[in-house]
């Protein structure tokens, strides 16, 4: 029995495949891959913090918005590491309908992180450097082979470690709007340093709604529950690997909810009315303009969506979509030094079904887009 129970333990922390994030799990093309979507930043009873927040709730409620892949990331801290025996080896961490990913929150005094890993990992080893200095945590991030993501970089338990081992960092944080600009500010200092640092969301949602109870926790999970925000990914396959590889490409957006609208951003480089490019996709600058589409996807409300263009972290341009969901916008990037292109979406909020109070909470975000890169590449 003890030798069976070791063999499985030691099945379980096997090292994950270090190729998690290499392109080879990215589609190539424009037009061969599908949109999945989910979330990445979720807490269960595991965490010391929720409450009414079982792994089957957690499960049920992204199963009922039509979620693809999923994240609970339990603070490591809250079992001193051990996540392969708690929020992994827990009975109702199971889905015939998710894409379950492995990880936790690397919960550390410097700050708080996600790891993302498509198959099981020694957690341990990264929680036992928890508080290293930065070339030992990226030894070990390393040697596991997983997806390390940034935490709410500018709030109290901001990210206090050197970006350059981040693989995606979270910008949007919670279904409060307000709070991420400061996320995004960060986020654009990195990209304009040269880090090609992709963007996603996370709920960090923490309790589960109770009928009757007017607690505060209780009163939040009416407005902050699985998927506010959600991340998309434009992947090849639905596989745990496709996911997390297209978060690190930048293959991804970002909507207020499961239900709202998705922004899409492409490029025509070369002129021909065809897109060459879409998010996360870095090229050699063209010698003449190019043509950005901006397209939301899915259920549009009533009323104005506004695009803001940011072009290397600063405002580019005001547009609005139009009647077929779309619009444009034309420039031509710097010829020898780095641009990239992002856009933000605001205009009037998607109902979230049973989080009855995510309107009056969401603020006018929407959706917002990760950049189109143009010379990031050293060999250009």
């Amino acid at each position: 029995m003890f030798r069976v129970a070791a063999l499985a333990l030691a099945a379980l922390l096997a090292p994950a495949a270090a190729a998690q994030t290499n392109d080879k799990f990215v589609v190539a093309g424009l037009t061969d891959g599908i949109w999945l979507k989910g979330d990445l930043h979720v807490h269960s009873r595991h965490s010391k913090d929720s409450t009414n927040h079982s792994e089957a709730r957690i499960i049920a409620d992204a199963e009922r918005a039509g979620f693809d892949f999923l994240l609970i990331s339990d603070h490591d801290n809250h079992v001193n590491g051990d996540t392969a025996h708690t929020t992994w080896s827990d009975p109702e961490f199971h889905s015939d309908k998710l894409l379950l990913l492995y990880g936790a929150e690397w919960t550390t005094v410097r700050g708080h992180a996600v790891i993302l890993s498509a198959k099981p990992y020694d957690h341990q080893k990264l929680f036992d450097i928890r508080d290293a200095r930065d070339v030992q945590v990226q030894k070990v991030k390393d040697g596991l082979g997983v997806h390390l993501s940034a935490n709410h970089p500018t709030n109290k338990d901001h990210f206090g470690y050197s970006y350059d081992m981040v693989d995606s960092i979270e910008v949007w944080n919670t279904v409060r709007w307000a709070p991420n600009k400061s996320n995004l500010m960060v986020w654009d200092d990195m990209l304009s340093s040269g880090r090609k640092i992709a963007a996603r969301g996370g709920s960090d949602s923490h309790h589960g709604t109770v009928p009757g109870d007017t607690t505060p926790q209780a009163l939040e999970a009416t407005a902050n529950n699985v998927g506010t925000p959600t991340t998309w990914v434009f992947a090849p396959a639905r596989t745990r690997e496709a996911v997390i590889a297209a978060i690190g490409r930048g293959r991804a957006s970002i909507s207020a909810n499961p239900y709202a609208p998705r922004v899409e951003l492409t490029a025509d480089v070369n002129g021909d009315g065809k897109a060459d490019m879409m998010m996360g996709d870095n090229a050699k600058a063209p010698a003449g303009p190019v043509r950005f589409t901006v397209r939301l996807s899915g259920k549009r409300e009533d009323g104005a969506y506004h695009v803001r263009v940011v072009k290397n972290g600063d405002p580019f341009a005001m547009l609005d979509i139009g009647a077929d969901g779309t619009v444009g916008f034309t420039d031509t990037p710097d010829a020898k030094g780095r641009s990239y292109y992002r856009v933000e979406v605001e205009g009037p909020q998607t109902p979230y079904p049973g989080v009855d109070n995510f309107p009056k909470v969401a603020g006018p975000m929407v959706a917002i887009s990760n950049p189109i890169f143009f010379n990031f590449d050293p060999k250009f």
